[in-house]
């Protein structure tokens, strides 16, 4: 089967338009090496790219994305991680000042968690996976009788949370944070409105960011 046309048409694109621009910003990355400062933890999901959402040049964010934005506890057994090594790269070798594990709405990860969704294949891997979060499905109790849609966002929200306490459970990752080197944040994206929230330190909550700029974007008229 051909190469798909979609990526032949992005990436004369993106060859006609910002290589174009940023020619030599990729040459001095390719002579240089990158560096970083910023490592964020997505979602492999294809509604929610970081470098799109927060409008990144090359060699500005270290983007490691997964189903659900979720990273393991520590356990140093000598399997091969790939969520693992990616962090332990990012903060030993690329020594980057923030983590943002960025979560989002609805997420097919968290709704398959919840919903108890029967396996896809034998191997049971999403559910394997997605097990990791059961301590944040604890952490905010039963669904009760709230709207799915409303308990489907806290638990996106708390897991994300939870992916935090995990971070903190690699040693290189708290010596920094203790240190006052290495800071981690949580971020919540709305897929159908665009809005972007991120945990406020001192209450706990998720609080929307660039508030008046989005109401004056989209509160101004289309024709």
């Amino acid at each position: 089967m051909p190469f798909p046309p979609r990526l032949v048409e992005g990436y004369t694109a993106f060859l006609t338009g910002r290589l174009a621009v940023e020619q030599s910003r990729y040459r001095d990355l390719a002579e240089s090496g990158q560096s970083p400062e910023i490592m964020v933890i997505g979602c492999s999901d294809s509604r929610v790219s970081p470098e799109v959402i927060f409008d990144a040049r090359p060699g500005e964010l270290f983007v490691v994305r997964n189903v659900a934005n979720l990273v393991p506890p520590y356990t140093p057994d000598g399997a091969q991680r790939a969520v693992s090594a990616a962090l332990e790269f990012a903060v030993q070798a690329l020594k980057v000042k923030h983590i943002v594990v960025l979560g989002h709405a609805q997420c097919g990860g968290i709704r398959a968690f919840a919903e108890d969704a029967a396996p896809l294949s034998p191997g049971d891997f999403i559910g394997h996976w997605m097990a990791l979060i059961a301590p944040a499905a604890d952490s905010i109790g039963p669904r009760g009788t709230q709207p799915l849609a409303d308990y489907l966002a806290r638990l996106e929200q708390a897991s994300v949370l939870k992916t935090l306490d995990n971070l903190m459970t690699f040693p290189c990752v708290k010596i920094l944070v203790e240190r006052g080197k290495l800071q981690l944040h949580a971020a919540y994206f709305g897929v159908a409105t665009g809005t972007l929230s991120v945990q406020d330190r001192a209450s706990g909550e998720f609080r929307r960011i660039a508030s008046a700029e989005y109401a004056k974007v989209f509160s101004t008229p289309r024709f």
